[in-house]
């Protein structure tokens, strides 16, 4: 298992600690690698329904 993997499980770890429903992440369209990597943790892509209206990103610079 990598360092990716094992990140991205402790964080899943902690947040349900946290009582959090969900962990959201982005990714490119292209970013096939990515994409696989998360599908293996259990990640799925989704979209908002149209009547919800746009998602918008939001971050700040560190």
């Amino acid at each position: 298992m990598g360092i990716s993997q094992k990140m991205l499980l402790k964080v899943e770890e902690i947040a349900r600690q946290r009582g959090c429903c969900k962990l959201t992440l982005e990714v490119l369209e292209g970013n096939e690698v990515a994409q696989g990597a998360y599908r293996k943790l259990g990640f799925d892509n989704y979209q908002l329904s149209p009547e919800m209206g746009r998602a918008m990103f939001w971050q700040k610079a560190l």
